[in-house]
């Protein structure tokens, strides 16, 4: 297990700045995610620790050691990709050991090693097979398994869950999960998913145009988000929001401003509330924000109700049990009430005022 830590990590390409200034310590055998949106720089992020990109300023430390000039193979870091990238002529096994035969380690304990490897992805069974009789999943294994199987001290995962269809996500994040406990490896993994962020990571940082956001435990970060963004990002559906009411807003607008508390809150720009922390009531209560039903998601044990709320643009989201007695049909009148304490509040700088 090894620690890493980011002191002022920048990177450029000419005049373009793609990283600006990070600072952050991966503590050892820590599953650390970095999530964002496509372009953000947590993938150059990655290729920078792995040595896959050069720095141009500041300081990659691999446990206590600056990094900064060691070639990729001396950094004790191995990478698994969004492609497979297995040799197609080669079967399973010699695709898992193929490194260990390059480091000149013996046949024997490469065979030991893979076969112990295998078996801990439990695909000990497909190592006389080749690439192509696996499947999607089943390949993913096998990449990974030739990333163990050097015993790297740091894992370096660049979104490899991305080709794969819904439910196998879901089943590799299980496993990947279950190798982190069970190997004890420091993992930092990529990804623009934030349920994979939410579920896999010990901590997650956020990353934002190059720089990172925040960093925390998932749930804090779902609790407490620092920022608007990250309110925003984290959290299907998306957060909820109402701007401040201006000089001629409706009366609407304003009634929903004063139910959510902000009259209460001079330095509130906008607010925000989950669709899980709503009430719906199918009355128009006054303390409510009202609107029409226009689409019904219904997830099995609750329901998305999207709705047209008076005075604001675009729809908001609501959450409900599939035996809520509150439940409504597209084209009813409801009123959307937020449950005490839920509202978060954000100044001109989208700051969130409660951090």
């Amino acid at each position: 297990m090894s620690s890493v830590q980011l002191l002022g990590l920048r990177k450029a390409y000419g005049d373009r700045v793609v990283i600006d200034h990070i600072d952050l310590e991966v503590r050892s055998g820590e599953f650390m995610v970095f999530v964002g949106p496509s372009g953000c720089g947590k993938t150059t992020t990655l290729r920078m620790i792995a040595g896959l990109e050069s720095i141009t300023a500041g300081e990659l430390r691999i446990d206590g050691a600056r990094a900064n000039e060691s070639r990729p193979a001396q950094r004790g870091a191995a990478m698994v990709f969004q492609s497979y990238a297995l040799y197609p002529h080669m079967t399973i096994a010699e695709n898992m050991g193929f490194s260990l035969r390059m480091a000149g380690v013996p046949r024997k304990q490469r065979r030991e090693a893979v076969e112990r490897v295998a078996r801990t992805l439990r695909i000990d069974h497909q190592l006389e097979r080749y690439p192509r009789q696996l499947s999607g999943g089943e390949r993913q294994r096998v990449a990974i398994g030739r990333a163990i199987v050097r015993q790297p001290k740091v894992f370096l995962f660049d979104e490899p869950l991305s080709n794969l269809d819904a439910e196998l996500r879901v089943s590799m994040r299980v496993e990947l999960s279950r190798l982190h406990r069970e190997l004890g490896t420091t993992m930092i993994y990529v990804t623009h998913d934030q349920v994979e962020a939410m579920t896999l990571g010990e901590r997650i940082a956020v990353f934002r145009d190059g720089r990172i956001e925040q960093v925390g435990t998932p749930m804090d970060m779902y609790r407490q988000p620092r920022t608007e963004f990250v309110a925003g990002f984290l959290g299907t559906p998306r957060m909820n929001m109402l701007d401040r009411p201006r000089a001629g807003a409706s009366p609407a607008h304003l009634a929903l401003w004063r139910a959510l508390g902000g009259e209460t809150l001079p330095r509130a720009a906008r607010l925000g509330v989950r669709a899980e922390h709503l009430r719906v009531d199918a009355g128009a209560a006054a303390d409510c924000a009202v609107g029409v039903v226009e689409f019904v998601e219904h997830l099995g044990g609750a329901s998305m109700l999207h709705v047209r709320v008076d005075g604001v643009d675009g729809a908001w989201t609501a959450q409900i049990h599939g035996s809520d007695p509150g439940a409504a049909a597209r084209g009813q009148r409801v009123g959307l009430c937020a449950w005490p304490g839920c509202v978060h509040a954000f100044d001109s700088e989208a700051c969130n005022l409660a951090t």
